[in-house]
């Protein structure tokens, strides 16, 4: 292992590694699936080598938050039970001599929505009990169905970490500390890397020979119809000349809605909270106000004073409720957002393309 000092700069993946991630994803989509990851850190770049998927067990919540949602998919990372199989499943690897440390975990999502309590209390989990430098790699199948692998690293960052450790959400302690919703990851540049008989053989690929000269398409059909156009592996993919807009917007914009819904929803809580604890205090310094009062006329009359903390005993103010919840649904909103961002920059580029086409009048008219 590389020394502590030397901070993380990127993850190394290898190709059967993501290809073994992505069977695993694919093949329980939509369940949640995860499993760990095994390799070696070498100069601040961690090495993924080999993963194996954790099996699905039952187990009781152990979250410190009572809003942790039950998921024995998502929580199979951090259970005893898959602890002792992580740990029996590296000691057989080591006596195979494959790479047997352990740097993380995985997990696989649907349409970019990772960012949950789950996710957060795993990567807590590796960073704090298992290796301090453990990542967590997401693979988000709806996107990789699309023909792009969508596989990222991501760590807590430090400042979180510290917060998470001892609890403190509230606006008083973030306040202090500065941390933002955007401080919640550390995310980590990934290279897919392939072994060098792998690349020899993918640079010995070509297209196959043409048995004789062929006359230029006249038409798109034409094109689409070539049997030597279809057999071969260098064709270009003509599906990036369609101007339909992508299928997953609309699903994306109604996963942003529904967080945009949840932010409000907890934007109301704190401000009950709000209105609550400004209620309470007004019934303490009317209280305060009144036995103060009560106490002058004791002076004057040369009694003993009645105590003036009494109120705590009397009144209790509502505790504060974690903001844990808002960021992690501010960090899902920013993710979403981007995705729309991405999906919409797309189609907007082909659309302003073929503007003269769409609209002749505008264009003339300019």
């Amino acid at each position: 292992m590389a020394e502590k000092e030397v901070p993380l700069t990127a993850v190394q993946v290898e190709a059967l590694v993501a290809m073994k991630m992505i069977k695993h994803s694919t093949q329980a989509f939509p369940t949640t699936v995860t499993g760990s990851i095994v390799g070696m850190d070498v100069g601040g770049k961690l090495e993924i080598t080999n993963c194996f998927p954790f099996p699905v067990v039952e187990m009781a919540p152990e979250s410190h938050f009572d809003t942790a949602a039950p998921n024995p998919a998502a929580a199979a990372p951090r259970a005893k039970a898959n602890t002792v199989y992580q740990a029996e499943m590296i000691r057989m690897l080591r006596e195979v001599n494959i790479d047997a440390n352990n740097v993380g975990w995985y997990t696989s999502a649907n349409m970019g929505n990772f960012i949950n309590l789950n996710v957060i209390e795993n990567q807590f989990f590796y960073q704090k009990e298992l290796n301090e430098r453990a990542v967590a790699l997401v693979n988000d199948v709806s996107r990789s169905s699309q023909g792009s692998l969508s596989l990222r690293a991501f760590r807590l960052s430090p400042k979180f970490l510290a917060a998470f450790r001892e609890n403190k959400f509230n606006a008083e302690e973030l306040q202090k500390s500065g941390l933002r919703y955007q401080d919640i990851f550390v995310e980590l540049p990934i290279e897919i890397h392939n072994s060098h008989l792998i690349t020899s053989f993918i640079h010995q690929l070509e297209a196959p020979k043409q048995a004789g000269p062929t006359d230029l398409p006249q038409s798109l059909a034409a094109l689409e119809s070539n049997p030597s156009a279809k057999s071969s592996t260098v064709t270009p993919n003509l599906d990036n000349l369609s101007l339909s807009v992508d299928p997953f917007l609309e699903k994306n914009c109604d996963l942003l809605l529904d967080s945009i819904e949840t932010h409000h929803t907890e934007t109301n809580n704190f401000q009950y909270y709000q209105r609550s604890v400004g209620r309470e205090q007004t019934k303490i310094n009317n209280w305060l106000q009144k036995r103060k009062v009560e106490n002058a006329t004791r002076a004057t009359l040369k009694q003993p004073l009645l105590p003036e903390d009494e109120w705590q005993r009397l009144f209790k103010l509502p505790q504060e409720p974690s903001r844990l919840e808002s960021m992690l649904n501010s960090r899902q909103v920013e993710q979403y957002s981007r995705q729309i961002d991405n999906f919409v920059a797309s189609t907007t580029g082909k659309m302003f393309a073929v503007k003269g086409n769409l609209l002749p009048g505008e264009t003339a008219a300019k």
